[in-house]
């Protein structure tokens, strides 16, 4: 059968409340593996609560989970042995050494002394601690901390990885590092859920990205498709030649002028089946352009536009 009939994590209809309060009202998801799905929402949408029902932490009160084919409900014990999952905060014993924590990691998986202390070295070095690696994980930075709980996370070789806001409270140059490393492990197929608030990152990183309010999925899609659903999208075209500014001004009478830059601003959806039509119809007219730009709507006019409906529907 295809990959796409087997994605490694497939979500159908999944309900969590809490009491009285609705968490999660019936999302579906699925993610092929080898991929990236980020999972954006406002705190509280319940980005977490989705991680914590895949990774066997908490059961879900409805719906079909299944991670690399198995039903996270009915086999749990089965779904641990394909994930790795770094929470929102570092799952450190300040105590032990960075080793020291890693080769608890192996002992929990049964790797054995040889083979564990082989995976430690390697994932010590890829992540740049060796030099720390006999410091207690209380002396690390908050980036260290970060890359060695990714790293126990990775001791048993996981093929699915769940990032609960794995780079929240890191300073710019940390949170790249851990962009960085997070491609490469796609590179060498791991499939990544990505949870994240950071709006920059999952342009970065994701394949497809899910945005989550009200407990539900309102809108799912490629970075380039979520931006071309927000209105606002043009391209701007500069003239060298007063002429053709003038006569591309007659042609797209609704865009935006600037007579002074001879600049026009044409209204689109940001696509290229747009810009292919626009580029036709100067190119049947010989109007030259000295300077063309497309521009759309980034993610933070797509998470404006399409997320907090429900709360807004409740003050009214």
């Amino acid at each position: 059968m295809s990959e796409a009939s087997h994605p490694a994590v497939a979500v159908t209809g999944l309900r969590k409340s809490y009491g009285d309060h609705g968490v999660l009202d019936g999302i579906d998801l699925r993610v092929p593996a080898g991929s990236v799905l980020s999972l954006l929402g406002q705190n509280g949408a319940g980005k977490s609560t989705v991680v914590r029902i895949l990774s066997t932490l908490v059961p879900a009160d409805g719906g079909e989970a299944r991670v690399a084919g198995h039903d996270v409900a009915r086999h749990p014990e089965r779904v641990r042995k394909e994930i790795g999952v770094t929470g929102q905060f570092a799952a450190l014993d300040n105590a032990l050494t960075g080793e020291e924590n890693l080769r608890l990691m192996a002992d929990l998986h049964r790797l054995g002394q040889r083979a564990g202390r082989a995976r430690v070295a390697e994932l010590l070095d890829r992540f740049d601690l060796v030099e720390a690696a006999r410091k207690p994980a209380l002396a690390y930075s908050g980036g260290m901390r970060r890359r060695l709980d990714l790293a126990m996370g990775l001791v048993g070789s996981p093929g699915i990885l769940f990032l609960d806001e794995p780079t929240t409270g890191l300073d710019p140059r940390s949170r790249r590092a851990m962009w960085e490393i997070v491609r490469e492990l796609v590179g060498n197929g791991v499939t990544v859920l990505l949870t994240t608030q950071y709006l920059e990152e999952a342009d970065q990183l994701a394949d497809r990205i899910a945005l989550l309010d009200g407990g539900r999925i309102v809108a799912e899609g490629t970075p380039g498709e979520l931006k071309r659903r927000v209105p606002g999208a043009h391209v701007r075209l500069r003239f060298a030649e007063p002429r053709a500014y003038a006569a591309a001004a007659r042609m797209f009478e609704a865009a935006g002028r600037d007579d002074e830059a001879l600049t026009l601003r044409v209204p689109g959806d940001g696509g290229v089946a747009s810009l292919r039509l626009l580029l036709n119809a100067l190119d049947a007219e010989s109007l030259d352009v000295a300077d063309l730009s497309v521009h759309t709507p980034d993610l933070d006019d797509v998470f404006l536009a399409l997320t907090g409906q429900r709360r807004r529907e409740a003050v009214r």
